[in-house]
């Protein structure tokens, strides 16, 4: 009987793991897991500033302002538009499609109220007043300041953009391409 106590014993022995070695594992595990964890909630703070710095407002409005300006100028005439002497404001004029048989409409940048915006309008050569506005735009917000030159056959414009948490300057220009 003793002998079948022995063969019991060492023969029924189950195969597992004893509660320390599950414990052991369970605390390597979580330590494991939370260093991921920080690692990911690093990463993501990370990626998080750096697209709110990117596509802050301001930053955001610097782009559109630019293609704004550009695609405005780029329509224009380049022997018609005018440039209010103190910088302010920047009008060109502009065929409204490709058959227009004459120069009929017009659109204007201008500065007001912190704002940058674009009126466009109907012109008529001759006729008193020449121009009729049909829309005025708002291209972007948070202007502190804006100067519009001529040089020649190309406007530039230099704006400052400021939110109160960060400034961008734009200078950008485009050359008038319809006309001769």
């Amino acid at each position: 009987m003793i002998q079948n106590k022995r063969i019991f014993r060492s023969g029924a022995r189950r195969a597992g793991f004893t509660i320390t070695e599950l414990m052991v594992t369970v605390v390597i595990a979580v330590i494991v897991l939370f260093a991921i964890g920080v690692v990911i909630a690093d990463s993501v703070r990370g990626w998080q500033k750096t697209y709110d710095q990117v596509y802050a407002d301001v930053r955001t409005d610097s782009y559109v302002v630019r293609a704004a300006f550009d695609g405005i100028v780029r329509k224009a005439v380049g022997y018609m538009h005018q440039v209010d002497p103190a910088g302010t404001w920047l009008e060109v004029y502009y065929y409204s499609n490709n058959y227009a048989p004459q120069i009929d409409r017009y659109a204007r940048i201008f500065y007001a109220s912190g704002m940058l915006m674009v009126d466009y309008g109907t012109y008529t050569l001759g006729a008193n007043p020449p121009t009729s506005s049909l829309r005025t735009d708002i291209i972007c917000e948070n202007v502190s300041s804006c100067v519009f030159r001529d040089d020649g056959r190309s406007a530039q414009m230099i704006l400052t953009l400021d939110d109160g948490s960060q400034s961008v300057e734009v200078t950008t220009s485009a050359v008038m391409h319809n006309g001769s």
